[in-house]
């Protein structure tokens, strides 16, 4: 069964537009939560653009103190102040990125075969949080990429699904991306790699990543979500997601 983690990023970047403590992203955490999400996914950058480092321990005591049996993912691109982030928090998934600070969202993944060697030393340092390690990846199912992958010790690799969320007026497009997605997923479980996947995800394009994924773990969403979150309210947009992965609400 897919898991869903819900992406608090867009609840948190709303609230920083006018420097005032709400929409609280440990209130709609909650609501999620109690809706049925397995986890909470943030990605803390250096700008604190959105997510704030003050924001991390909170949501992981929510998660610890009324959640117990849910997961906190944690992403980001893996300099200093990141490693030193979850190594206190030690969330229950790390999930890094390549991204340079300046981006406005995740957009790409690793190159496995330039980067293997520095990926190594740092999921070797962080397995010692007993987090679970999951790296961006690009929808490539090259052998040698995936080759890479495995030598860098990950357990997952997160696919990055926005250039299949992107084609949602293609047809023609958006099933040549999902078989890409679908290939390198194949690719990655022979290598003996947990699936997750992320970004542009939506209750219509869900259901067949989902049917030609299927032992996909886990999807993190938070744009789409939070954008019909304002339509549906959180508790009833979690249920809808979660149906669209297939779950039985």
């Amino acid at each position: 069964m897919t898991e869903l983690s819900v992406n608090l990023n867009a609840v948190a970047f709303l609230r920083n537009r006018r420097g005032l403590p709400w929409p609280s992203v440990v209130d709609l955490g909650r609501i999620a939560l109690e809706a049925g999400a397995a986890g909470l996914t943030v990605h803390p950058r250096p700008d604190e653009r959105h997510i704030t480092r003050a924001d991390v321990p909170d949501l992981m005591n929510l998660i610890t103190s009324e959640f117990p049996d849910r997961e906190f993912n944690i992403e980001g691109y893996p300099n200093e102040a990141f490693m030193a982030l979850v190594e206190k928090i030690r969330p229950h998934q790390i999930t890094l990125v390549p991204d340079a600070p300046s981006q406005p969202t995740s957009d790409h993944g690793w190159d496995f075969r330039t980067h293997a060697f520095k990926l190594q030393s740092i999921v070797s340092r962080l397995k010692h949080t007993g987090a679970r390690l999951s790296l961006f990846a690009d929808p490539d199912p090259d052998p040698k990429q995936l080759e890479a992958a495995v030598s860098t010790g990950t357990d997952r690799i997160e696919l990055y699904t926005g250039p299949y969320g992107g084609a949602f007026n293609d047809a023609v497009t958006t099933a040549a991306e999902l078989e890409k997605l679908g290939q390198t997923a194949d690719a990655a479980r022979q290598h003996g790699l947990g699936i997750n996947a992320g970004h542009d995800l939506t209750v219509d394009n869900l259901p067949a990543l989902v049917a030609r994924i299927p032992d996909l773990a886990e999807v993190s969403i938070g744009h789409n979500l939070t954008a019909d979150a304002l339509t549906y309210g959180m508790a009833e947009t979690v249920r809808r997601f979660r149906r669209s992965c297939g779950q039985v609400v």
